[in-house]
């Protein structure tokens, strides 16, 4: 073993568990929703009209420096009358930051020493700004500074090579995934508390899952009301929840599901977000339901091998899945996907299947990559290989007279696709 972790990860996952113990005080409510079936399919069919009439409302402007956009993130303003801000990552190293509203160019942070994979805004404070780094690093950028030196500095074990990483929702725990180091994957966590109180200093984890995975762990997601609750995924093709409030990596492991495929997206859904879903990198979906595990139902709500063949698009096609969004309002899931020329296909997600809602054309004018969405306005941002980012809103007329161009440089992220043909597989502690 290179990397020395197993031996101290328990003593070290104790201080997580400590942490979690003593700090956690989120509410465990549920949402309220629409009642009668009636009332229902009026508020999905409403919600579907809306992303169907989604127009481009900005474009942002080409940099002297265009490259890929691979990651989007949106912040929530903590003052209602804060401007929104967009963040995104690129494939030059370097992060951007725009107003959400204008999708002017605001500062660009450019000194990073690795590959960026993800960008994410704190969830209390809009102006504190994470990123993940295949250096080992996540670093945290304080927007509100002039400088381009991170306020926070979390590293990890050597040999770590950061690909995913997300923060909690109430912003207490950070957690990034690595790739495969000889036989291992690790979940690495840290403290996030008071980010912003110490300039340039370095934190070191609190502890690690080091068994869950065999494989590059390719994208975290926490629970978006309970901040103990984390999902991961893996290209070993599999997606498992976990409570961090346990004490030990065993015990936190909730639920173990198996997409058969490399996994690139995941996200949670339904009432009370007790859904977890994947996208592939051979462009399947898979859904599940987590609340099932204690009965004798299926927990898969829908499994679908390629998503291409399993939807018509007149006059088009389907090349590729970016994502995942779950509306709230409608308690409906959809997935964004789109062609290589540009054009996004946004799909809603049922049991019985998938079916196109809509359309949104004459935008990019390469794959799109990355998305965010914003329930508070219905509105979408999206960034491309073209270089562009931007913005749509329902019923929106773009102003600008910026003509769109097509980006073409090498690409700097290969998608492997790792098909597996183990069988799904669930655990309850």
């Amino acid at each position: 073993m290179t990397i020395l972790v197993h031996s101290s990860s328990t003593k070290s996952n104790s201080k997580l568990y400590d942490l979690l113990t003593k700090e956690n005080a989120v509410s465990q409510e549920g949402f309220v929703t629409t009642s009668g079936a009636a009332a229902e399919m009026t508020a999905v069919e409403k919600i579907e009209e809306q992303l169907a009439s989604l127009r481009i409302a900005k474009r942002s402007a080409l940099s002297e420096e265009p490259a890929y956009v691979l990651d989007v993130d949106v912040s929530n303003p903590a003052q209602s009358e804060s401007s929104r801000l967009v963040a995104v990552s690129c494939s030059n190293k370097s992060i951007r930051v725009y107003n959400r509203e204008t999708l002017n160019f605001l500062r660009e942070y450019s000194s990073q020493s690795g590959v960026l994979n993800g960008v994410r805004f704190a969830h209390t404070c809009d102006s504190v700004l994470f990123s993940a780094c295949s250096d080992g690093t996540v670093r945290c950028w304080d927007i509100r500074l002039a400088t381009q030196q991170a306020t926070q500095v979390f590293s990890g074990y050597p040999s770590n090579v950061f690909i995913s990483f997300d923060v909690s929702c109430n912003d207490l725990i950070i957690c990034a995934g690595t790739e495969k180091v000889e036989k291992d994957a690790f979940l690495v966590f840290w403290d996030a508390r008071g980010i912003t109180n110490c300039a340039s200093a370095t934190r070191e984890a609190l502890g690690v899952y080091s068994e869950s995975h065999n494989d590059d762990i390719t994208k975290i997601c926490f629970h978006p009301v309970k901040p103990n609750s984390v999902a991961s995924g893996s290209t070993d093709g599999l997606v498992n929840v976990f409570d961090i409030n346990k004490d030990n990596e065993d015990d936190a492991l909730i639920s173990t599901c198996n997409s058969d495929s490399s996994v690139s997206f995941i996200g949670w859904s339904g009432k009370d977000y007790k859904e977890v879903y994947c996208v592939t990198h051979d462009e399947g979906f898979c859904w599940w339901d987590i609340a099932q595990l204690d009965t004798e139902e299926s927990i898969t709500l829908l499994h679908v091998l390629d998503v291409r063949d399993a939807v018509c698009i007149e006059n088009d096609s389907l090349n590729y899945l970016v994502g995942g969004l779950y509306h709230e309002k409608a308690d409906k899931l959809f997935l964004l996907g789109g062609t290589s020329t540009g054009n996004i296909h946004l799909l809603g997600c049922g049991t019985d299947g998938l079916s196109l809602v809509g359309s949104l054309c004459g935008g990019h004018s390469a794959t799109v990559r990355s998305f965010c969405w914003n329930p508070a306005d219905e509105s979408l941002v999206t960034g491309g290989e073209d270089a562009q980012l931007l913005l749509w809103k329902p019923g929106a007329v773009e102003r600008s007279l910026t003509k769109k161009t097509s980006l073409k440089i090498a690409s700097s992220v290969q998608k492997r696709v790792r098909v597996h043909n183990s069988s799904l597989k669930s655990r309850k502690k």
